[in-house]
């Protein structure tokens, strides 16, 4: 009798879209872009996953409106006319018989600053920079931009530009949205109270901390095909004294699973300069399975310091998760799916063009 096909190289249908296995290539910032337009780095760097076959493909953080941009040379959607140069890169992963989501993001506080290799902190006016907003006025440390509170009428606009990013997501021919709310940006800062000290119906309480994220994803869900699959990425923890938790995580999962969301990307941190993380192959896999126990009817990611076939597989093969998002492992090795399923002695198609390379050792 033939071996059971590892759980990483099973097929996982969400709505109406099937992926071909379990492994995701996480969202990473790429600082390439030019005034928020994807260009032929985006084409290469994202269409070579497609090539070796990973299940889902998701560009970096796509910024909603120009302020939420990470950094100056970030990716972006807030415009029509960025819609083209990303459906020249869906486009080209369909034809590969790939799949690609985009994840929608807005930086709140810790927009205007630089790419990693290019300093540190906020970036001037006169090189690019611009003025933030956030929940409330505190900036996430000394060295980054001082943002302006929000007001009501802020937050009616940036809700607005996550759908009408959706919308513009879905004419570029986008499988999945990822709506961002992790790694410290503004929907996450709103979840925090380590980051939102407003008085208001979107500060203090669980349910008014919360309220503007089920906001923008009760938007987005309303504005994307009902037959395409939602993702949101929350961090499930500050790591941090007083901030937002593992519990109060697990009781936002519900809600999101109520407003139609398909599959929560569990990662952690990005919120305070204060956090403590203890860092480990793995180390954020516990998140996942505590919501995964609490809502077994929403699908789970789970992403960070996944650094083997082995530990992926054994993630899966233990309930925790659904899906296995890798990031650094796919830049030092974009045929890692490849590699794994090697590894595990399991069947993988790629395009006919690369399938004299499939690794059998």
């Amino acid at each position: 009798m033939s071996e059971p096909t590892p759980r990483l190289f099973q097929p996982l249908t969400l709505k109406s879209v099937t992926l071909p296995n379990r492994v995701v290539v996480s969202p990473m910032c790429m600082y390439s872009a030019r005034n928020g337009y994807a260009n032929d780095f985006h084409l290469v760097h994202l269409g070579q996953y497609a090539l070796a076959g990973v299940g889902l493909i998701f560009t970096e953080a796509a910024a909603v409106s120009p302020e939420g941009r990470i950094s100056p040379e970030d990716l972006g959607l807030w415009d029509d006319q960025q819609i083209a140069p990303l459906g020249r890169i869906t486009d080209f992963i369909h034809a590969q018989g790939g799949r690609v989501g985009i994840q929608l993001a807005h930086a709140g506080r810790k927009a205007s600053t630089y790419a990693p290799w290019r300093g540190k902190g906020a970036v001037p006016p006169e090189r690019g920079g611009w003025e933030v907003i956030g929940p409330d006025s505190a900036p996430y440390n000394a060295s980054f931009p001082i943002p302006v509170a929000m007001t009501t009428e802020d937050i009616a606009r940036i809700t607005g530009a996550f759908v009408a990013a959706t919308r513009r997501a879905e004419i570029a021919g986008f499988d999945t949205v990822e709506v961002h709310a992790a790694h410290g940006y503004l929907l996450h800062q709103f979840l925090s109270p380590l980051a939102n000290s407003r008085t208001d119906e979107y500060g203090g309480s669980f349910e008014n901390r919360t309220r503007l994220l089920l906001e923008v994803v009760r938007g987005v869900r309303r504005a994307f095909p009902q037959h395409k699959p939602v993702f949101v990425r929350v961090s499930a923890t500050d790591w941090a004294e007083g901030g937002w938790d593992a519990d109060q995580t697990t009781q936002l999962a519900g809600l999101l699973l109520r407003e139609g969301v398909d599959v929560l990307d569990v990662s952690s941190g990005g919120l305070t300069p204060e956090q403590q993380i203890t860092a480990g192959p793995g180390y954020q896999v516990p998140f996942a399975a505590q919501i995964h126990a609490a809502h077994p009817n929403l699908g789970i990611m789970a992403v960070g310091m996944i650094d083997t076939p082995e530990r992926a597989e054994g993630i899966l093969q233990n309930g925790d998760a659904d899906l296995i998002a890798i990031a650094r492992p796919h830049l030092g090795d974009p045929h890692w799916v490849q590699a794994a399923a090697a590894a595990l002695g399991a069947s993988h198609d790629v395009v006919d063009a690369y399938a004299r390379g499939t690794r059998t050792t």
